[in-house]
C-alpha cells in the first residue's frame, strides 16, 4: 500500500507512514534482542558478554549498508515527488550496483581481518573463542542485510511502508523459533544463535526483493530508455556517501566505545550488551520516526512544497519530543525488571550496572529523537553533509568524554554512560542553530 506523502492531512500522513516503519525495525530488533535474551538466559554471563560485543560490530557493518540505501531512498524520494519515473529507474539500477559492489568488498574484508577485528575490540583472553565462533556464521548475513534494506528503501521512498514490515514480522518469528531449537533444543551454543538469525536474514531479503520484482516489474525491468549512467551514479553518490559516512562515524564510535567497556571486565560488558539492546529498542521509534520524517520531506521537497515542509517540521518536532519523554519515563522506571529479562536474577552486579546506564541514558530520549530529526530534514533538503557534522559532533563527543572521564578513578565506567546525552544535547544545539540562521527562511524547493 503506497501513501502519497505530498497530499493530505500533515500529521495523519506522517504517521500512517512512519507507523509501519516503526513496528517493522522493532521486530528487526528482535533479531539480536531474541539472541541476547536466549544467550543470556541458557547460555551465561560469558556469553552473553561475547554476543554483546558483536553486536556493536555488526551494527557498525550493517550501518555502511543502510547509510547508502538511506541516501539512495533519499534521491528515489525526490524524483518519485517530481514524477520523473526515468530518473527513478535510472538511480534505482545505479543504487544498487554501487551497494552490491560495497557488499562484495566487506563480505571479503571482515571474513579476511576477523583475528584482527578480535583484537582491535580489545576482548578478554577468555572470550575470543566465542566471540570468533559467533563471528564467522553472523557475517554471513551481510547480504542479506544488503538485500533487506535497499529494497526496504525502495519501497519506502514510493510511501510503502506496509511491505517491509510484514517480511520483517515473519522472520522475526523465525528468528525466534529457531534461536529457541539451535540454543536450547540441539545445544549448538552461540553459533545456533547466530545461525538463527542469519536464515532469518536471508528469509527478509530475499522475500522482500522478490516481492518488488513481482509488484513493480516496470521500475526493475532493464528498458532501452535506462541506462547505468554516470551522471546517476554521482547523483546517488552524493547522498549515499555522506549518508553513509554518517551511519559510520555513528556506529564507528559506538565501536570504539565498546572498546572501552570491554577493557573494565565481562560483568560490565554483560550489563553493557543488555543494556544497550534496551536503550536501543527503546529510541528505535523516535529514530523510524525521523526516518519517515525525512522521506516526507523529501517527497515534498521534491513536489516543491514549501508551506507543507515547514507545517511537517512543526508537527514532527512536537511528536518526538513527546513520544520521547514518554520513553524516558518508562524506561527509568522499569530498569531493573527490564535488565532481569536478559540475564538471571543471581547476577546482581551486571543488573545493577545495566540499571544505572539505563538511568543515565534513559532520562534523555527526547533529546536523541531530536536529533534523529535534524538528521533525516538536512539529508531531505540535500545537506547530506549537514548531518555528517551533526553526527560527528555527537559521537566525536561521546567518544572523548567516555576516554577522558572514564580515566578518572572516582568516576570510573560512569563516564562512559553519562558522555552519551551530552553528545546529543551539543549536536541538538549545533543543529538547531544551522536550522534558524541558515535555512528557516529559505524556500524549500528543490533545485537539483
Amino acid at each position: 500500500m503506497e501513501h502519497e506523502l505530498t497530499k493530505g492531512p500533515v500529521m495523519k500522513t506522517m504517521l500512517l507512514f512512519a507507523v509501519p516503519m516503526i513496528l517493522g525495525d522493532l521486530l528487526q530488533q528482535c533479531y539480536n534482542i531474541a539472541d541476547t535474551l536466549i544467550v543470556g538466559r541458557f547460555l551465561g554471563a560469558d556469553a552473553l558478554a561475547a554476543v554483546g560485543s558483536a553486536f556493536a560490530l555488526m551494527t557498525f557493518l550493517t550501518s555502511i549498508l543502510l547509510g547508502l540505501a538511506m541516501g539512495s531512498g533519499t534521491v528515489f524520494s525526490i524524483r518519485y515527488g517530481r514524477k520523473d519515473m526515468t530518473g527513478l529507474k535510472e538511480c534505482i539500477l545505479a543504487s544498487f550496483v554501487l551497494l552490491a559492489m560495497i557488499n562484495l568488498i566487506l563480505n571479503l574484508l571482515v571474513f579476511i581481518g576477523i583475528d584482527g577485528i578480535i583484537w582491535f575490540l580489545r576482548t578478554p583472553e577468555e572470550l575470543k573463542g566465542l566471540m570468533h565462533e559467533y563471528l564467522i556464521v553472523i557475517f554471513a548475513g551481510l547480504t542479506a542485510i544488503f538485500l533487506y534494506n535497499f529494497f526496504a528503501s525502495l519501497l519506502r521512498s514510493l510511501g510503502n511502508s506496509i511491505v517491509p514490515l510484514v517480511f520483517l514480522a515473519i522472520s522475526a518469528g523465525l528468528n525466534i523459533v529457531l534461536d529457541l531449537w539451535f540454543v536450547i533444543g540441539l545445544k549448538w551454543g552461540v553459533s545456533g544463535a547466530a545461525q538463527a538469525t542469519v536464515i532469518a536474514q536471508y528469509v527478509s531479503g530475499i522475500g522482500i526483493a522478490l516481492f518488488t520484482f513481482i509488484k513493480y516489474p516496470d521500475l526493475l525491468k532493464k528498458t532501452p530508455d535506462v541506462h547505468l549512467k554516470k551522471e546517476r551514479f554521482r547523483e546517488i553518490t552524493s547522498f549515499s556517501a555522506l549518508t553513509c559516512l554518517q551511519q559510520s562515524i555513528m556506529n564507528f564510535g559506538i565501536l570504539a566505545v565498546q572498546g572501552l567497556v570491554n577493557s573494565f571486565g565481562t560483568t560490565i560488558m554483560a550489563a553493557f550488551a543488555a543494556a544497550v539492546k534496551i536503550d536501543a529498542f527503546a529510541y528505535l521509534p523516535v529514530q523510524d520516526f525521523g526516518n519517515a520524517f525525512s522521506i516526507f520531506i523529501a517527497q515534498n521537497y521534491g513536489s516543491r512544497q514549501p508551506e507543507r515542509i515547514k507545517k511537517g517540521i512543526r508537527t514532527a518536532v512536537i511528536t518526538s519530543l513527546s513520544f520521547g519523554l514518554l520513553l524516558s519515563i518508562l524506561v527509568c522506571l522499569f530498569a531493573a525488571p527490564l535488565m532481569s529479562l536478559f540475564i538471571d536474577a543471581s547476577e546482581t552486579a551486571v543488573i545493577a550496572e545495566g540499571v544505572r546506564y539505563l538511568h543515565i541514558e534513559g532520562a534523555f530520549y527526547f533529546a536523541i529523537g531530536g536529533l534523529f530529526l535534524l538528521y533525516g530534514l538536512y539529508r531531505a533538503l540535500a545537506k547530506p553533509g549537514m548531518s555528517v557534522v551533526l553526527t560527528i559532533i555527537s559521537l566525536g563527543t561521546r567518544v572523548a568524554l567516555a576516554y577522558a572521564l572514564s580515566a578518572i578513578p572516582s568516576i570510573g565506567v560512569v563516564g562512559i554512560w553519562w558522555s552519551v546525552p551530552i553528545g546529543w544535547f551539543l549536536a541538538d544545539a549545533l543543529g538547531v542553530i544551522y536550522y534558524i540562521l541558515k535555512v528557516n527562511n529559505k524556500d524549500f524547493t528543490a533545485t537539483t
